[in-house]
Protein backbone atom coordinates (compact mmCIF):
# COMPACT_ATOMS: atom_id res chain seq x y z
CA UNK A 1 0.00 0.00 0.00
CA UNK A 2 1.20 3.60 -1.09
CA UNK A 3 -1.78 5.62 1.28
CA UNK A 4 -1.84 4.88 4.84
CA UNK A 5 -4.82 2.40 5.44
CA UNK A 6 -8.29 4.45 5.68
CA UNK A 7 -12.06 2.56 6.73
CA UNK A 8 -15.03 3.24 8.22
CA UNK A 9 -16.26 3.30 12.49
CA UNK A 10 -19.36 3.55 12.30
CA UNK A 11 -20.99 4.21 16.03
CA UNK A 12 -24.10 2.78 16.16
CA UNK A 13 -25.14 4.34 19.52
CA UNK A 14 -25.69 7.86 17.51
CA UNK A 15 -27.57 5.89 13.89
CA UNK A 16 -30.98 7.28 13.78
CA UNK A 17 -32.38 5.42 11.26
CA UNK A 18 -32.44 7.94 8.29
CA UNK A 19 -31.15 5.84 5.28
CA UNK A 20 -29.22 8.82 3.98
CA UNK A 21 -26.48 6.48 4.08
CA UNK A 22 -28.44 4.10 1.65
CA UNK A 23 -29.53 6.53 -0.42
CA UNK A 24 -25.91 8.32 -1.49
CA UNK A 25 -24.73 4.79 -1.69
CA UNK A 26 -27.04 4.44 -4.19
CA UNK A 27 -26.79 8.04 -6.01
CA UNK A 28 -23.16 7.88 -6.14
CA UNK A 29 -22.45 4.36 -7.53
CA UNK A 30 -25.19 4.49 -9.82
CA UNK A 31 -26.30 0.96 -7.80
CA UNK A 32 -29.59 -0.57 -9.02
CA UNK A 33 -33.14 -0.22 -7.00
CA UNK A 34 -33.46 -3.17 -4.78
CA UNK A 35 -37.25 -3.45 -3.46
CA UNK A 36 -39.11 -0.86 -1.78
CA UNK A 37 -41.64 -3.66 0.06
CA UNK A 38 -41.33 -3.33 3.99
CA UNK A 39 -40.48 -6.70 5.54
CA UNK A 40 -43.26 -6.89 7.48
CA UNK A 41 -41.32 -6.71 10.92
CA UNK A 42 -39.62 -3.20 11.15
CA UNK A 43 -39.11 -0.06 8.58
CA UNK A 44 -36.43 -1.91 7.06
CA UNK A 45 -36.71 -2.49 3.35
CA UNK A 46 -33.67 -4.07 2.30
CA UNK A 47 -33.41 -6.54 4.66
CA UNK A 48 -29.86 -7.55 3.95
CA UNK A 49 -26.44 -6.33 2.30
CA UNK A 50 -26.19 -7.61 -1.35
CA UNK A 51 -24.84 -7.00 -4.64
CA UNK A 52 -27.11 -4.15 -5.11
CA UNK A 53 -27.44 -3.13 -1.71
CA UNK A 54 -23.57 -1.74 0.01
CA UNK A 55 -25.12 -0.35 2.86
CA UNK A 56 -27.92 -1.28 4.81
CA UNK A 57 -29.73 0.21 8.06
CA UNK A 58 -30.47 -2.37 10.27
CA UNK A 59 -33.73 -1.88 12.49
CA UNK A 60 -33.82 -3.91 15.99
CA UNK A 61 -36.90 -3.38 18.08
CA UNK A 62 -36.77 -5.67 21.01
CA UNK A 63 -38.16 -5.39 24.80
CA UNK A 64 -35.38 -3.13 26.72
CA UNK A 65 -33.26 -6.13 28.54
CA UNK A 66 -34.02 -6.66 32.06
CA UNK A 67 -31.09 -5.00 34.18
CA UNK A 68 -29.63 -3.60 30.94
CA UNK A 69 -29.55 0.37 29.96
CA UNK A 70 -29.72 1.99 26.42
CA UNK A 71 -29.10 6.30 25.63
CA UNK A 72 -32.16 7.72 26.67
CA UNK A 73 -33.85 10.69 24.13
CA UNK A 74 -34.23 13.79 25.06
CA UNK A 75 -37.15 14.05 28.13
CA UNK A 76 -37.33 10.22 28.03
CA UNK A 77 -37.73 8.09 31.00
CA UNK A 78 -36.60 5.06 31.04
CA UNK A 79 -38.47 2.08 33.09
CA UNK A 80 -38.16 -1.81 32.74
CA UNK A 81 -40.98 -3.16 29.97
CA UNK A 82 -40.28 -0.84 27.32
CA UNK A 83 -39.23 -1.01 23.97
CA UNK A 84 -35.53 -0.05 22.50
CA UNK A 85 -34.00 0.29 18.97
CA UNK A 86 -30.63 -0.84 18.29
CA UNK A 87 -30.05 0.84 14.38
CA UNK A 88 -27.05 0.45 12.47
CA UNK A 89 -25.41 0.77 9.07
CA UNK A 90 -23.92 -2.51 8.08
CA UNK A 91 -21.23 -2.46 5.04
CA UNK A 92 -18.19 -4.37 3.72
CA UNK A 93 -16.13 -4.62 6.41
CA UNK A 94 -12.84 -4.71 4.03
CA UNK A 95 -11.11 -7.41 6.13
CA UNK A 96 -7.29 -7.55 6.47
CA UNK A 97 -7.27 -11.48 5.71
CA UNK A 98 -9.69 -10.86 2.95
CA UNK A 99 -10.89 -14.64 1.92
CA UNK A 100 -12.29 -13.23 -1.32
CA UNK A 101 -8.79 -12.16 -2.11
CA UNK A 102 -7.46 -15.52 -1.79
CA UNK A 103 -9.89 -17.29 -4.02
CA UNK A 104 -10.76 -15.16 -6.86
CA UNK A 105 -9.40 -16.87 -9.75
CA UNK A 106 -9.27 -13.86 -12.13
CA UNK A 107 -8.04 -11.08 -10.22
CA UNK A 108 -10.94 -8.99 -9.85
CA UNK A 109 -10.77 -8.68 -6.55
CA UNK A 110 -7.95 -6.70 -5.11
CA UNK A 111 -6.50 -4.69 -2.43
CA UNK A 112 -6.13 -0.77 -3.45
CA UNK A 113 -3.50 1.83 -2.41
CA UNK A 114 -6.23 2.61 0.63
CA UNK A 115 -5.68 -0.96 2.69
CA UNK A 116 -9.86 -1.52 1.17
CA UNK A 117 -10.87 -4.48 -0.90
CA UNK A 118 -12.31 -3.73 -4.29
CA UNK A 119 -14.35 -5.87 -7.04
CA UNK A 120 -13.51 -4.98 -10.48
CA UNK A 121 -16.91 -5.99 -12.26
CA UNK A 122 -15.59 -5.55 -16.02
CA UNK A 123 -12.72 -8.44 -15.15
CA UNK A 124 -15.19 -10.92 -12.83
CA UNK A 125 -16.03 -13.80 -14.54
CA UNK A 126 -19.00 -14.58 -12.12
CA UNK A 127 -17.20 -18.29 -10.63
CA UNK A 128 -19.21 -16.89 -7.34
CA UNK A 129 -16.00 -18.09 -5.30
CA UNK A 130 -16.03 -15.12 -2.95
CA UNK A 131 -19.92 -15.41 -2.28
CA UNK A 132 -19.02 -18.41 0.27
CA UNK A 133 -15.78 -17.23 0.62
CA UNK A 134 -16.95 -14.46 2.60
CA UNK A 135 -17.19 -15.06 6.44
CA UNK A 136 -20.02 -11.84 6.81
CA UNK A 137 -22.52 -12.89 3.79
CA UNK A 138 -21.25 -9.59 2.33
CA UNK A 139 -20.65 -10.25 -1.35
CA UNK A 140 -23.60 -11.82 -3.84
CA UNK A 141 -23.93 -12.30 -7.86
CA UNK A 142 -26.33 -10.29 -9.52
CA UNK A 143 -29.36 -12.77 -11.05
CA UNK A 144 -29.02 -10.94 -14.28
CA UNK A 145 -25.63 -11.58 -15.06
CA UNK A 146 -23.75 -13.30 -12.41
CA UNK A 147 -21.06 -10.85 -11.35
CA UNK A 148 -20.15 -10.28 -8.03
CA UNK A 149 -20.73 -6.30 -5.96
CA UNK A 150 -20.39 -4.77 -2.82
CA UNK A 151 -18.86 -2.27 -1.18
CA UNK A 152 -15.96 -0.37 -2.68
CA UNK A 153 -15.60 2.38 0.08
CA UNK A 154 -16.34 4.78 -2.49
CA UNK A 155 -12.58 3.88 -4.36
CA UNK A 156 -13.03 6.62 -6.73
CA UNK A 157 -14.13 9.44 -4.51
CA UNK A 158 -11.07 8.49 -2.54
CA UNK A 159 -8.51 8.46 -5.30
CA UNK A 160 -10.18 12.40 -6.28
CA UNK A 161 -9.20 13.63 -1.96
CA UNK A 162 -13.07 13.10 -1.18
CA UNK A 163 -14.28 10.90 1.69
CA UNK A 164 -16.87 8.03 0.85
CA UNK A 165 -20.42 9.05 -0.10
CA UNK A 166 -22.10 7.59 2.51
CA UNK A 167 -20.13 9.09 5.38
CA UNK A 168 -20.82 12.60 3.80
CA UNK A 169 -24.23 12.00 4.25
CA UNK A 170 -24.78 11.01 7.60
CA UNK A 171 -26.37 13.54 9.91
CA UNK A 172 -25.33 12.52 13.20
CA UNK A 173 -21.66 11.40 12.09
CA UNK A 174 -22.33 7.59 13.09
CA UNK A 175 -20.75 6.78 9.86
CA UNK A 176 -17.19 8.37 10.75
CA UNK A 177 -14.12 7.74 7.96
CA UNK A 178 -10.67 8.63 8.24
CA UNK A 179 -7.05 6.67 8.96
CA UNK A 180 -7.87 3.88 10.77
CA UNK A 181 -5.44 3.42 13.57
CA UNK A 182 -7.25 7.14 14.03
CA UNK A 183 -10.33 5.86 14.00
CA UNK A 184 -9.44 2.81 16.61
CA UNK A 185 -7.89 5.17 19.16
CA UNK A 186 -11.26 7.48 18.79
CA UNK A 187 -13.78 4.71 19.22
CA UNK A 188 -12.22 3.38 22.02
CA UNK A 189 -12.38 6.82 23.66
CA UNK A 190 -16.06 6.84 22.79
CA UNK A 191 -16.58 3.35 24.20
CA UNK A 192 -14.95 4.73 27.59
CA UNK A 193 -17.33 7.44 27.63
CA UNK A 194 -20.59 5.46 27.29
CA UNK A 195 -19.67 2.90 30.02
CA UNK A 196 -18.95 6.31 32.13
CA UNK A 197 -22.44 7.25 31.07
CA UNK A 198 -23.96 3.62 31.88
CA UNK A 199 -24.08 1.69 28.98
CA UNK A 200 -21.97 -0.84 30.07
CA UNK A 201 -22.62 -3.07 27.26
CA UNK A 202 -21.35 -0.99 24.50
CA UNK A 203 -18.28 -2.45 22.53
CA UNK A 204 -16.38 -2.53 19.49
CA UNK A 205 -16.69 -4.94 17.06
CA UNK A 206 -13.91 -5.50 14.23
CA UNK A 207 -11.80 -3.40 15.78
CA UNK A 208 -8.89 -6.08 17.13
CA UNK A 209 -6.29 -6.64 14.99
CA UNK A 210 -5.94 -10.06 16.44
CA UNK A 211 -9.67 -11.41 15.69
CA UNK A 212 -9.73 -14.08 13.38
CA UNK A 213 -10.03 -11.75 10.17
CA UNK A 214 -6.82 -9.71 11.03
CA UNK A 215 -9.11 -6.75 11.78
CA UNK A 216 -11.81 -4.84 9.88
CA UNK A 217 -11.23 -1.71 8.01
CA UNK A 218 -15.07 -1.33 8.74
CA UNK A 219 -15.51 -1.81 12.48
CA UNK A 220 -18.18 -1.33 15.24
CA UNK A 221 -19.35 0.29 18.20
CA UNK A 222 -22.07 -1.77 18.93
CA UNK A 223 -24.66 -1.57 22.41
CA UNK A 224 -25.60 -5.17 22.63
CA UNK A 225 -24.10 -9.04 21.76
CA UNK A 226 -23.18 -9.11 17.76
CA UNK A 227 -25.73 -11.58 16.94
CA UNK A 228 -28.65 -9.09 17.93
CA UNK A 229 -27.32 -6.66 14.82
CA UNK A 230 -27.27 -10.15 12.67
CA UNK A 231 -23.31 -10.18 13.09
CA UNK A 232 -21.07 -13.31 13.25
CA UNK A 233 -19.77 -13.40 16.74
CA UNK A 234 -16.34 -14.71 15.87
CA UNK A 235 -15.95 -14.05 12.47
CA UNK A 236 -12.86 -16.02 11.32
CA UNK A 237 -11.19 -15.44 7.58
CA UNK A 238 -12.33 -19.16 5.65
CA UNK A 239 -9.41 -19.83 4.13
CA UNK A 240 -7.49 -19.89 7.05
CA UNK A 241 -6.63 -23.93 6.73
CA UNK A 242 -5.80 -23.67 3.47
CA UNK A 243 -2.12 -23.35 3.41
CA UNK A 244 -2.39 -26.74 6.12
CA UNK A 245 -4.53 -28.30 3.54
CA UNK A 246 -2.41 -28.09 0.36
CA UNK A 247 0.47 -29.41 2.46
CA UNK A 248 -0.96 -32.08 3.17
CA UNK A 249 -2.25 -32.86 -0.27
CA UNK A 250 0.79 -32.63 -1.81
CA UNK A 251 2.55 -35.17 0.53
CA UNK A 252 0.00 -37.22 0.09
CA UNK A 253 0.66 -36.72 -3.79
CA UNK A 254 4.36 -37.13 -3.20
CA UNK A 255 3.68 -40.57 -1.61
CA UNK A 256 1.07 -41.66 -4.17
CA UNK A 257 3.49 -41.19 -7.11
CA UNK A 258 6.14 -42.58 -4.42
CA UNK A 259 4.27 -45.78 -4.75
CA UNK A 260 3.67 -45.35 -8.59
CA UNK A 261 7.11 -45.34 -8.69
CA UNK A 262 8.03 -48.33 -6.87
CA UNK A 263 5.46 -50.49 -8.64
CA UNK A 264 7.28 -49.56 -12.11
CA UNK A 265 10.62 -50.52 -10.63
CA UNK A 266 9.73 -53.65 -9.49
CA UNK A 267 7.59 -54.91 -12.43
CA UNK A 268 10.59 -53.65 -14.70
CA UNK A 269 12.81 -55.69 -13.08
CA UNK A 270 13.80 -58.54 -15.63
CA UNK A 271 12.68 -62.34 -14.09
CA UNK A 272 14.93 -64.75 -14.20
CA UNK A 273 13.58 -67.50 -17.00
CA UNK A 274 13.39 -71.02 -16.77
CA UNK A 275 17.15 -72.86 -16.97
Amino acid sequence: MSEERVGFFTDTSVCIGCKACEVACKEWNAIPEDGLSLSAMSYDNTQALGASTWRHVAFVEQPKPEGRTQLPLADEESGDGEMRWLMSSDVCKHCTHAACLDVCPTGSLFRTEFGTVVVQEDICNGCGYCVPACPYGVIEQRPHDGRAFKCTLCYDRLGAGQEPACAKACPTESIQYGPLDELRERAALRVDQLHEAGSTEARLYGADPDDGVGGDGAFFLLLDRPEVYGLPPDPVVTTRDLPTMWKHAGVAALSVLGGLAACFAVSGRPGRGPR
